[in-house]
Order: C-alpha cells, then structure tokens, then sequence
C-alpha cells in the first residue's frame, strides 16, 4: 500500500481521523497482548493493526542527522510512520520520562512531521501511557 496524498495536503480533520484510528489499533493491540512484552512484539502486532485499516505505514524508518548542514554518520529510526505524516514511537517499560517525549518531539523536528504519539505498552491502563505531540501543527 501507498501513500495516496502526498503529506501537505492532508488536513487537519484527516490528521485527527487517522490518529484516532491509531489510538483504536494501539488499544487492540493492548487489549489482545496486555503488558509485559518487547517493544517489538508490540511494533509488529500494532504494524498489522494498522495495515487492516488500510494505512499506509512503514517501520524503523531511517532518519538521518544533520549537523550544519553535513550528515552525520549517526542516524535514528522511527518505529513506525503512517501515512508519511504520523510518527509512532512505542516503548514497554515502567513509566513515560521526559526523555521519552524528547526523543519523540526530535523525531518530529528533524523528519519536520506535525503529529506524534508516544504509546507505552507497559502501562496498567494504556490511555496512562500515551502522549499526544504536535510540531507546528497548521500554522
């Protein structure tokens, strides 16, 4: 599956549709698997989740730094981006920390994407491990 519009023409209600639709597959997931797992074990599940919705998503997308202009030889990835626009980063640990939401609001920066979500598997109830992060959104 690809992409069917290319990342500037989404609106603001569709950015808000597809996130929901990520929330619902992130709590499937939850609901099937509860806590306690890899974060990888939830990255593949949530991956198929979301390719029943019909999304296009990639995982352990590639992002390259940029010092100055001059790429560096370090690089992160994002585990999972849907639709081009959405970054995904999940975690399965005791808590959300600061650097968690960091790491998630950089990854938005450097890839210049708009909406994130932080979504900790690890949690007794899933909605206490989600954060919600906007980059700029429509302004």
């Amino acid at each position: 599956m690809q992409s069917h519009k290319l990342p500037h023409l989404y609106t603001k209600d569709e950015y808000e549709r597809i996130g929901k639709i990520i929330l619902d597959c992130a709590y499937e997931v939850y609901k099937e698997l509860g806590t306690g797992l890899l974060e990888s074990i939830y990255e593949e599940c949530l991956l198929e989740e979301l390719k029943t919705k019909r999304l296009f998503v990639e995982n352990q997308v590639y992002l390259p730094v940029y010092y100055k202009g001059k790429k560096l030889d370090k690089s992160f990835r994002i585990d999972i981006l849907v639709e081009d626009i959405i970054v995904v980063e999940l975690k399965s640990q005791l808590g959300i920390y600061d650097i968690d939401e960091a790491q998630l609001v950089s990854y938005m920066k450097l890839s210049n994407k708009k909406l994130g979500y932080l979504i900790n598997f690890n949690e007794a109830l899933l909605k206490n491990g989600i954060r919600r992060k906007v980059n700029n959104y429509f302004n």
